[in-house]
């Protein structure tokens, strides 16, 4: 039987913030309800834990077992809640499984567009419920268990209508030939749903001591870091008060100038074919300023108002001269700020100039490059103190937020937001963790047995290794079977152009190359890295242009795998000048295949082979995977991780259906907390 399942369940709010896993100790299982694919009068709606019916002799419970006994492929709307409630509820399915939700982002090739099932049966014009009565309610403060019953229990029977019609109309799509390579992807992406909702129900043990003491780090280099550089802000601007977490204030500084007239400044570039004109026009250079008491409020900042009687009225206004602030500024005949140009119209923003990371990190080389080492230090202490917010909100805090009362964080991995079918996170969003065995952060994570240990399975330089198979490069190639160290080449190249530069500094840019990113705006050293990189591995270089070319010939590109990535709109730039899209065009099957292939297949074996044991998988950053191990099993796990380096090849071949003839690596290391680890293979 291929039965249709969806499940609702009961929600917690808290610090503004709705939780709807059953780790939620007064979450509960409210609904479940079934619906045979293949005989829609064969559908079932079975109540749990609702005001008006609870199911306390389990006479649902085992109807519902029995159901699911019989059922040989279970399909789902976003199937890991749905697994995650059905397996944590007791209930036992070890079936095949089918998301509609993980299936249509397949069909969308790359595209990003919404799969929740409304907008899907929208865009496929199928029948769907014109009214959300859940979410409606919800928004109201009524929860789930609290609902009328009966308009719940038809809420759930359209949601199981609509998923039918989608799996049907998705078996279509699948059927025509232009999907056929998809069918493996799909596939993988089914299992690997499974062992993600497996490792998100095992959780991983946080520290909250550890916790608090980064915590207390990060502020007290934020505060240093502020301290300094608001020092730096003073001789900049003189008593012009800047607030660095302002982009307005923030362009002021860096590029010296101030926008005339906000409201139509970004629209004025969109016909204007002299950029620096119109800046020029449409700005005024910022000059350092001295600040003096406003003689109006003798620098209260606020004005009263006097009676006949010449008393003053006890609610004072706020003094208009000086805007409350109680001092005025002077501006002298100096300029302000670090007096950056910025280079083309890409770098307009709503106010004024982006000073994003990626535009910072070409300020902060072109300041080098001038031999302007203090502006550049002052870019890169601006950098840092983003990134410290950064790590104390969505990681420091993140963890504290979701971490349940009994010390375990379930960290959401979803598989159909990214382009290139690699994982992303949130609930906190770990994979936007730096790179890297130096993150403070990972110390807070910790085994959850007394003596246990984190262990770390990692690959090595796994996109520059797919990126050498798929181009066929023999020149990396080679290096790949000598052990040749690339990122002491790097550097080499980068010092004898006349930057000395260290190994770990260089690793940001030996691969960057592979995914789009020029010499552009770099320092001259920095970009004769670049150019050098195409000339060393001409056959990655040659493999570019034939992606190219394939895209412009069928508005798509077949990765080996059989993942598909559309490029509707690429179009070749005037004067043969390439095409459009090409830093996706380049990005995409290399990501895609690393990353969203074959880490995968290498995740659901890992996550096999440790079914026997008590060690857990718990976590997967980027091309990394974290197993909490048992004190007695750590010989065991090393084994597994062992024996998977030797598979690895044999896995791809077996699931993909082609060979690599670049080895793949999963190197190890092995602690008492995520960061303290040592290398053991």
């Amino acid at each position: 039987m291929r039965l249709v399942l969806d499940v609702e369940n009961s929600v917690t709010w808290r610090d503004g913030k709705t939780f709807n896993d059953p780790f939620e100790k007064t979450n509960e299982l409210v609904q479940i309800g079934t619906l045979n694919v293949d005989n829609l009068k064969d559908e079932d709606v079975f109540t749990f834990n609702h005001n008006e019916h609870k199911d306390i002799y389990g006479i649902a419970r085992n109807n519902l077992q029995y159901i699911l006994d019989y059922t040989e492929l279970l399909i789902m709307h976003n199937a890991k809640h749905d697994l995650m409630w059905l397996w944590e509820s007791g209930f036992k399915y070890d079936g095949a499984i089918y998301d509609t939700m993980l299936a249509e982002y397949i069909l969308h090739r790359g595209v990003k567009q919404p799969v929740g099932l409304a907008a899907c049966a929208e865009r496929r014009n199928l029948n769907a419920q014109k009214e959300d009565y859940l979410s409606a309610c919800l928004k109201k403060g009524i929860n789930t268990h609290e609902t009328d019953l009966n308009k719940l229990s038809l809420y759930l029977r359209h949601d199981l209508r609509t998923t039918s019609e989608l799996f049907h109309a998705q078996q279509r799509d699948y059927q025509d030939s232009s999907s056929t390579t998809l069918h493996k992807i799909r596939d993988v992406t089914f299992q690997t749903c499974r062992t993600l909702t497996r490792m998100y129900m095992s959780g991983i043990r946080v520290d909250k001591l550890a916790l608090e003491s980064v915590r207390e780090e990060f502020k007290k280099e934020k505060a240093e870091l502020e301290t300094k550089l608001q020092k730096q802000v003073r001789v900049l601007m003189g008593d012009t008060p800047i607030n660095l977490n302002s982009p307005e204030q923030l362009s002021q500084l860096i590029f010296s100038l101030k926008v005339n007239d906000k409201k139509d400044w970004a629209g004025l570039f969109d016909y204007s074919d002299d950029f620096k004109a119109t800046v020029k026009a449409n700005s005024k250079t910022m000059r350092k300023t001295k600040a003096y008491t406003c003689s109006t409020c003798n620098g209260e900042g606020k004005t009263y108002k006097v009676k006949k009687d010449g008393t003053k009225y006890s609610k004072p206004n706020k003094c208009k001269d000086c805007d409350a602030l109680g001092y005025k500024l002077d501006e002298l005949n100096e300029m302000a700020g670090l007096g950056f140009f910025p280079p083309d119209v890409s770098w307009v923003s709503a106010n004024g100039f982006s000073t994003a990371k990626d535009k910072l990190d070409v300020l902060s080389a072109t300041a080098k490059n001038n031999n302007k080492y203090d502006a550049s230090r002052f870019i890169e202490d601006v950098k840092r103190l983003s990134a410290i917010d950064t790590y104390l909100s969505s990681f420091v805090e993140g963890i504290s937020t979701y971490t349940k009362p009994d010390g375990y964080l379930h960290a959401t991995l979803t598989q159909h937001i990214t382009s290139t079918g690699r994982f992303s996170g949130k609930e906190p969003n770990m994979q936007n963790m730096p790179r890297g065995g130096t993150f403070p952060v990972k110390k807070v994570f910790v085994s959850r047995w007394s003596e246990g240990h984190i262990l770390e399975a990692d690959f090595a330089q796994l996109e520059f290794r797919v990126a050498a198979f798929l181009a066929q490069d023999e020149v990396a190639m080679n290096e790949i079977a000598t052990g040749f160290d690339v990122h002491s080449y790097t550097a080499k190249v980068i010092s004898d152009a006349g930057q000395p530069t260290s190994r770990q500094e260089a690793k940001a840019h030996t691969f960057a190359p592979l995914f789009g990113a020029t010499g552009y705006g770099r320092s001259t050293a920095e970009a004769a890295y670049y150019s050098h990189f195409t000339e060393k591995y001409k056959g990655i270089a040659n493999w570019h242009q034939a992606l190219a070319d394939e895209a412009l010939r069928f508005l798509k590109i077949t990765n080996i795998s059989g993942r598909q990535y559309a490029f509707p709109n690429v179009e070749r730039r005037p004067n043969n000048k390439g095409v459009t899209h090409f830093t996706k065009i380049k990005n995409y099957p290399v990501q895609g295949l690393a990353t969203g292939d074959i880490v995968p297949v290498v995740l659901n074996r890992l996550h096999e082979l440790l079914q026997p044991l008590q060690s857990v998988l718990v976590n997967t950053v980027h091309d990394s995977m974290v197993v909490d191990v048992h004190p007695d099993e750590k010989i065991k796990v090393l084994s597994i991780i062992s024996s998977l380096n030797n598979s690895i090849t044999d896995l791809v071949e077996d699931t993909y259906g082609f060979r690599m003839n670049v080895p793949m690596l999963l190197e190890a290391k092995i602690g008492p907390n995520w960061l303290d680890t040592k290398d053991v293979m």
